[in-house]
This record gives structure tokens, sequence and C-alpha cells, in this order.
């Protein structure tokens, strides 16, 4: 269960995540026709232990990752939020950006993975395990980022935006921010706070990238937390409760935007959205807005 000050790694509570996130991607991107692919993905997860190692090897059937139900929808989840947010950095910088700010970072490469632009920074937050694992992971392997990477170790529960300011960045210049993954482990009061900080520290023309997720019907969340396996620890991870559209708080604002359905932007992808169940993909939204010269 989660509580206003618990702690984690790379391997425990919300930082398993990550973990789980980049077996996902690693899975699905192994499909010749999907529509994003990191690889990266696999170097985290073969870092993490003998047990992910198995995992990518097939040696365990029984992981949820596995599984044709809940497994296939979830590595099509994250693939195809992957190549949104790819998306969206790509279509920032042909703009002109060249400040990304990537929120609870976890184990995103996109510093490493994509095409950037000469001058272009990237500042990556999260706590310092989970930056730590990831730098230590690529170094090991031979990699380096293809852009100015800053590692901004802060709790996003603490004062990141003086974190944030104090690793170099420039609040009057136009920002790619992605907020990926993140909003269902914050409480609806600490979702309207981190819009607040990303609208107070956004210079005009800058952009936000967002995925959201409707609350659980009360009854899985119910079915889920009387299990022993992957969908009981992350029920107790989050926060499922009613929150503000984060199309409707950018817009009142002074925000434009637009909101997709995942299962659309699959389709629009040429995917057929597939699994079923109470955490399958109808139930997460993604979002991008912009700043105009006006908006607050």
């Amino acid at each position: 269960m989660r509580t206003d000050n618990d702690s984690w790694d790379i391997k425990t509570g919300v930082g398993s995540t990550a973990l789980f996130v980049a077996a996902a991607r690693a899975l699905g991107g192994r499909d010749p026709d999907a529509p994003a692919r990191d690889p990266f993905a696999e170097h985290f997860v073969r870092a993490a232990g003998p047990e992910w190692v198995d995992l990518l090897e097939g040696r365990t059937p029984e992981h949820p990752l596995l599984t044709p139900d809940f497994g296939a929808q979830f590595q099509q989840h994250q693939i195809g939020r992957t190549r949104y947010f790819d998306d969206f950095l790509a279509s920032a910088t042909a703009a002109g950006i060249r400040q990304i700010v990537i929120l609870a970072a976890g184990l995103d490469a996109r510093a490493y993975r994509l095409a950037w632009p000469d001058g272009t920074d990237i500042y990556e937050l999260d706590r310092p395990q989970v930056l730590a694992f990831k730098r230590e992971t690529l170094a090991a392997a031979g990699f380096t980022p293809g852009a100015r990477r800053h590692e901004v170790a802060v709790d996003l529960r603490e004062d990141w935006p003086k974190a944030l300011r104090e690793s170099g960045f420039d609040p009057s210049a136009p920002t790619a921010w992605l907020v990926e993954g993140l909003l269902i482990y914050l409480t609806p009061a600490a979702q309207d706070d981190l819009f607040t900080a990303i609208a107070a520290l956004s210079a005009p023309g800058s952009r936000v990238a967002v995925e959201q997720m409707d609350p659980l019907p009360a009854e899985a969340v119910a079915a889920m937390s009387e299990g022993d396996d992957a969908g009981s620890e992350w029920v107790n991870m989050i926060y499922n409760e009613p929150r503000t559209d984060t199309t409707a708080w950018f817009g009142a604002h002074g925000w434009t935007g637009e909101r997709v359905a995942l299962t659309d932007y699959l389709v629009r992808l040429g995917r057929t959205p597939v699994g079923a169940g109470p955490r399958q993909q109808s139930l997460i939204s993604l979002v991008t807005v912009a700043r105009t010269a006006t908006g607050s």
C-alpha cells in the first residue's frame, strides 16, 4: 500500500514498475511490425537479474507479461505509448524546442535512443537509485547519450522545480515535457500540483505530452487486491481515484491540446487492440497540450 513517504529502488515498489514496463517494451518490440522499438530495454532487463533474463528467454511462461490476455495487451499498450511520445518529441524538436524534461524518467532511454538536434538538453528526473542503475547499465554496454543529458536526482514529492533549475533548466526557453506512466502513482491533489508547477516553468511555445488513466472499477480493484501476483502488487501502488482531466486542466489555464484514447491511437497505427480485463487499453488516454503566447 502506498504511503506519503514510501521509498523504492529499481527492484522494489514503484521503481520495479520501470523494469516491468521495460520488459514489456523489449518483448513487444520483437514483433516485426511493431510501431516502436526500444533496443535499450533489453539491456536494463538483463542487468536486473536472472529472473528477468528467464522472462526474456521465455523460461517463465506463467509470467503475466507472457500470458495471451494481460501480457499481449500490456505489451501493445507500452509499444503504442512509446510511439506516441517518440512522435511528440520529434514534432517538438522539429518546431525548434531544444529543452526536454522527462518526469519520473525511470528506464526511459530516449536520450540515447532518439536522434537529437545539436544543442538539445534533456533533463531526467527520478530517484537517484533509478538514475544510477540506468546510467551504469548503459555505460557498461558502451552507450553514450545523443544529447546533453542532465540527471536530476529528486523525488517528485520534494521541491523538484528547484532541483530542476539548479541543474541548468532555463524556464525562459520553450520546453517539451513528458509525463508518461506517472499520474496514477500520484494523488489527485499531487497531480494538480504537478500540472501547476509545469505551467509555471513553461515559456510560451512549450508542450506537454501526458498519459492518463481512468479509475479502475471498484470490483476490479477488489478482485486484483485479493490475488498473489503482479496485479495485486500494482493495484496497491496506484491511487485509483477520480482526478482532473489533463486536457480540461490545461485548457482552463490557457493551453490548447487534444486527447486520444489509446485504443483509437492503436487503430491509427494500423493495430487491432488486443486483450481484455479491467486494466485493458480502453482506460488509457494520450494527451498533448501546448502553451500559447497568452497561456498561463
